[in-house]
């Protein structure tokens, strides 16, 4: 029977589970990533805003030197670490992308949002590196072509991303953090499209790996897990075998 304990000093939660059952799942080595392709704005935004032009999506580069590490940045792990970037007014800004880019899709989850803009992130790019349940819960996830993939972003020097930022409350934050279990959150600090920086942090659902998702995230409760995962038979979240969820790239 497994025990947290199972887990610790090894390279990943899939390992583990796998040698640990006999009918683990087996995975290929595909050795491929994706980046997610930017929103698509009208003319007259890009207009507006021209030094925000990404350019043609290419491939993206391989994980190198040029990449921050998250230490760079400050990590909230829990509801009280949220409280050090909540507004004077008392409010937490959310940096949207994906699905979040859309104030209507916005408001379906979160209904009660405030202050919804567009703004800038810089040192950061999209990419599609990890399994989440939701696409097993809907139904959309392939995994006979491995398109189970869902969006997040991680640090990379010189690149920018178009965002979108609102408001919540702080009574939202524990459903927040539940919601997007699976990602590392990171306060940031946005810029409005004309350069001028946020008086205050937001916070973004960055990459995780699955080591530190299991010790932090799941307080290295194997139980805690398989109640998000396992009942997928999903033994590893954060890989670079996997390719984007076809339905998910609307967005």
């Amino acid at each position: 029977m497994l025990t947290a304990a199972s887990f610790v000093g090894l390279p990943s939660i899939g390992a583990v589970i796998e040698r640990s059952r006999s009918n683990g799942l087996s995975l290929s080595r595909l050795s491929r990533r994706a980046t997610g392709t930017p929103t698509v704005f009208s003319a007259s935004f890009w207009r507006s805003a021209p030094h925000l032009r990404l350019g043609r999506p290419t491939r993206m580069a391989p994980l190198a030197s040029s990449i921050k590490h998250p230490d760079h940045y400050t990590e909230l792990r829990d509801a009280a670490d949220f409280e050090s970037i909540v507004t004077p007014t008392g409010y937490l800004s959310v940096c949207g992308f994906g699905s979040l880019l859309s104030e209507r899709s916005a408001r379906s989850t979160f209904p009660d949002l405030k202050n919804f803009r567009v703004a800038v992130l810089r040192g950061f790019r999209r990419v599609f590196a990890h399994v989440t349940p939701v696409f097993f819960e809907r139904g959309i996830a392939k995994e006979e072509t491995k398109e189970v993939a869902c969006l997040s972003v991680e640090p990379c020097e010189g690149e920018n991303l178009v965002i979108t930022v609102f408001d919540i409350t702080t009574s939202e934050v524990p459903s927040f953090i539940k919601r997007e279990h699976e990602f590392r959150f990171l306060a940031v600090v946005p810029e409005a499209l004309d350069g001028t920086p946020y008086n205050n942090s937001a916070v973004v659902c960055a990459r995780y790996n699955d080591e530190e998702y299991f010790q932090i995230r799941c307080k290295g409760d194997v139980q805690i897990f398989f109640q998000y995962y396992g009942k997928y038979n999903v033994h590893k979240i954060w890989r670079d075998d996997i390719l984007p969820c076809r339905l998910y790239l609307r967005h």
